[in-house]
């Protein structure tokens, strides 16, 4: 008789093991699948980050950009690497302005407007922003995911247990809010580049 409970402790005791370890390593799976997928809009927004450059050297001989875009987007570029969701709304945000700005220019000179190299850069730049809403999306779901197992039992438990803590959405939406006046950042504050005409 003592045999048989012990054995069925040993039996729940086992189950509870697996249940924990089979738990945690989603847990781990869906973090790493996030960090994996911040990566990948790291890249893809230095990509975009790199074309916005070539749109500023292709503007270059209808207007002149200040020495101080350029500067930004490096500074922006060098961000990237480690950049948090937060940071990476900052940024996001910052590269549209300056975009938006190029249009602008762009839009008073025909000749820079059907320029070749400007329409297949811009070109390149909406997919790339294509491609980074994808990889938000699919960001922003592995998070909810993440953080759903964070709130419930018994993943609750399992995650407390392996100091594990919810993780930030990205929000660019935010951002852009931001960028139009409705609220304040510090570093990577969106606005327009001072650009002097010819």
């Amino acid at each position: 008789m003592a045999s048989l409970i012990l054995f069925a402790f040993l039996a729940v005791l086992l189950i509870i093991v697996v249940y924990f370890v089979i738990i945690y390593n989603r847990l781990q799976s869906l973090r790493n699948g996030a960090e994996a997928t911040l990566s990948q809009i790291r890249v893809a927004m230095k990509k975009r980050l790199d074309m916005i450059e070539q749109l500023v050297d292709s503007a270059k001989s209808y207007a002149q950009f200040e020495r101080d875009t350029i500067e930004r987007i490096t500074r922006m570029r060098t961000s990237l690497g480690n950049a948090s969701p937060d940071e990476l709304a900052k940024i996001n945000g910052a590269s549209k302005g300056l975009v938006e700005n190029i249009l602008a220019v762009a839009e008073s000179y025909p000749q820079l407007k059907t320029s070749e190299a400007v329409t297949a850069t811009m070109n390149a730049i909406r997919d790339v922003e294509d491609e980074i809403s994808r990889h938000r999306y699919t960001y922003n779901n592995v998070v909810q995911e993440f953080n759903t197992m964070l709130d419930t039992v018994p993943s609750r438990f399992v995650a407390s247990s392996a100091g594990m803590r919810k993780l930030d959405y990205l929000n660019f939406e935010e951002d852009e809010l931001r960028r139009r006046g409705y609220a304040i950042s510090e570093d990577f504050e969106p606005r327009r580049p001072e650009v002097k005409w010819d």
